[in-house]
């Protein structure tokens, strides 16, 4: 999954002159790895094919509600996917159920879902309560509940559906997260799959509806280099009167990346100081309220970009009249406040269904310190090639740490937390094309500037279930030569999905394997022997599904992306079917030749079609026009549409030529 700054720092251009109907394997290794000219054996557990499902929107339902149901969801459709579930809305005009029609199967709609705890309660034992005074149990509870064939459920829920409770886990943990977890690797190790475990948070943040915020503060240029860096009062004491005043930084411009940044915080009551901390600090932590959607910077500052934020909550003494946050903050800020809690916290209940009714074991263990030491156990007790499936904490750093951590113990990670309904599309079948995208090849190159451009983010299968189905739907699709990152892995754990998006591409789309391969990946930190495993399977899987293009990482040293070394492009050169390699990497050149391959860096821009068209003609500032030049540009998927698409390809005339991966890489081959 590529980070919403990792893109913006190339600037590549280059010149020329046993589980049920689960089935077990000895190793993943051994299942996963295909000859180069076979197909792999299964990686991820198998699913039977639906033929009826029952469903409901549980769109309104607590989380503790949704829980209930997706545990009971991965009870039911071990043996058979009978259940589904609207986690957006009832309507045909989100993913939910969009995938629920094309799948052509008899349905029947249940107006209360919680109706089907009744209907199916002959096939679960009963529920593993969980301890909702230690939000980690929760995930101990879904472990638990996949191996005794249980709901998860707190103990209000057990008594309301008349559920036997199977194991009471109130009173057995504390907020030691460690403690926790370590007793569930000691303990229930033995008894799971060893195909793959799971990381999820045990609970999310939900909006409040109809919390009025008060804009504060707004930065009204687009200002990423810093330079509006100061010290800012912020008077919020219109929003005193209540128990508390809860103030939110977020970011002015969301397309482009340079939200707030905030280093420094004092508040100040009737001008007497009260509070004073700086961000990631223990002083911190009683004020931040909501610091999920938020990130740790290089110096310590935290950040917010895109549609992120954070808040803090401040409870000033009782008589409080003047209430004033004095920050040092910078970019594009927006500073909003209220007096009413804008958020409450909830059991997270998505991509349990799939964890439960493969025995999985899941945690949820940040990356650094102890929690980072046990996650490396979890990895070396697993084969190589055991997914890693759902997430990490801390977010950016979280991703960049949990991914090398996953890397470094031989597991490919497969970002999967919203990844809903996953045992109903991992069972269901459709027809994928092992025949890659013919070449539409340009035989007489020009002095041109050859262009691809590329939508990031599709090793994460939410993403391609959620955000890439909402986008591809644009019917401005089409209008410009696009490549579009996708998971091979879709092909065992949603066919369906991926055989949409393969069968209804234009001549303009161009499906190309998201980083690094068969899973989300650095791999400049595999140890090497593994590493080969990896490339092989990730050979197997871009072959089954006819991708010829993969977009990479290398591995991170001093807070840089370094690139793929001579002996890993040499090993995609060998194992798998690639053409060439779109990667992140900070330096120069960003165009190479390594290991027989054309290796381009990821360029990319802030803002819209016209900033990145302004970014890119400043880009070929410097060139002569005498040879052809090449971009590989990257677009945030997050931001950007078909639509956006568009507006930029009517920008590009001469001398750009924006052209699809395989033929911008075909051309390469022959030219550098």
């Amino acid at each position: 999954m590529v980070s919403r700054r990792a893109f913006l720092a190339g600037s590549g251009a280059l010149t020329v002159g046993g589980l049920g109907v689960v089935p077990g394997f000895t190793s993943a290794a051994q299942a996963a790895v295909s000859s180069t000219s076979g197909s792999p054996a299964r990686l991820l557990p198998v699913f039977n094919r639906p033929r009826h499902l029952d469903y409901g929107d549980v769109s309104k339902l607590s989380g503790g509600d949704q829980t209930l149901l997706t545990t009971l969801q991965g009870i039911v459709n071990r043996t058979e996917p009978e259940l589904y579930f609207l986690y957006d809305t009832g309507t045909v005009s989100v993913p939910d159920a969009k995938w629920l029609a094309d799948m052509h199967l008899p349905t029947k709609l249940y107006k209360n879902p919680l109706d089907l705890v009744a209907k199916y309660r002959g096939r679960i034992r009963g529920a593993i309560v969980h301890d909702p005074a230690v939000p980690d149990s929760l995930n101990v509870a879904t472990t638990l509940a996949g191996l005794e064939n249980a709901v998860v459920a707190d103990a209000d829920q057990a008594k309301a559906h008349g559920l036997r409770i199977v194991k009471d886990l109130r009173g057995m943990f504390d907020d030691d997260v460690v403690k926790t977890y370590r007793w569930q690797l000691d303990n229930l190790f033995p008894k799971v799959t060893h195909k793959l475990l799971a990381g999820l948070p045990p609970t999310r943040v939900v909006d409040v509806e109809g919390v009025q915020w008060q804009e504060i503060a707004r930065e009204t240029q687009q200002i990423r280099d810093s330079s509006n860096r100061g010290t800012y009062n912020l008077d919020v004491s219109a929003k005193l009167g209540k128990e508390a005043v809860y103030v939110r930084f977020a970011d002015s411009f969301t397309d482009d990346g340079w939200g707030a940044s905030v280093r420094h915080v004092v508040v100040t009551a009737n001008g007497t100081e009260f509070a004073r901390f700086e961000p990631n600090s223990p002083e911190e932590a009683p004020y931040l309220f909501d610091g999920s959607h938020s990130s740790i910077g290089g110096e310590g500052n935290r950040f917010a970009d895109g549609g992120n934020y954070w808040i803090y909550r401040f409870e000033p003494p009782a008589g409080t009249t003047s209430l004033v946050v004095t920050v040092e903050m910078w970019n594009q800020y927006l500073v909003s406040a209220t007096d009413t809690s804008p958020t409450r916290i909830e059991p997270f209940a998505y991509f349990r269904d799939y964890v439960v009714a493969t025995k999985a074991l899941v945690s949820w263990l940040p990356p650094g310190g102890a929690t980072g030491d046990l996650l490396i156990e979890h990895y070396a007790k697993y084969p190589t090639l055991a997914p890693y499936m759902g997430w990490f904490a801390n977010d950016v750093s979280g991703e960049w740490d949990g991914v090398d951590l996953a890397s470094k113990g031989g597991s490919p990670v497969v970002a999967a937390d919203f990844y809903m309904n996953g045992t109903v599309h991992a069972g269901f079948t459709a027809p994928i094309s092992d025949k890659p995208r013919p070449i539409r090849r340009i035989d007489k190159p020009k002095n041109k500037v050859y262009v691809t451009l590329t939508f990031g983010e599709g090793d994460n299968i939410q993403y391609c279930q959620r955000r890439l189905r909402e986008i591809w739907d644009d019917p401005k699709r089409g209008q410009v030569p696009t490549n579009w990152t996708i998971s091979p892995l879709l092909a065992e754990t949603g066919p369906g999905l991926y055989s949409y998006f393969q069968r209804t591409a234009t001549a303009n789309d161009l499906l190309v394997c998201g980083p690094s391969g068969g899973g989300y990946t650095y791999p400049g930190s595999w140890v090497p022997a593994e590493l080969t495993e990896y490339l092989k399977m990730t050979g197997g899987f871009m072959r089954r599904t006819g991708l010829d293009v993969v977009y990479a990482y290398s591995s991170r040293q001093d807070d840089k992306w370094i690139l793929l070394s001579e002996e890993i492009a040499s090993g995609y050169n060998e194992y798998t079917p690639v053409k060439g390699i779109m990667q992140t990497w900070d330096g120069d050149p960003l165009t190479v030749r390594q290991g027989g391959l054309p290796i381009t860096g990821q360029w990319g821009a802030p803002g819209k079609a016209a900033e990145f068209k302004a970014a890119m003609d400043q880009r070929i500032a410097n060139w002569d026009g005498a040879s052809p030049l090449f971009i590989s540009g990257g677009i945030g998927a997050w931001s950007w549409s078909p639509s956006d698409m568009g507006e930029l390809g009517a920008l590009l005339g001469d001398p750009y030529e924006v052209v699809l991966a395989n033929a911008f890489y075909d051309l390469l081959n022959r030219v550098l």
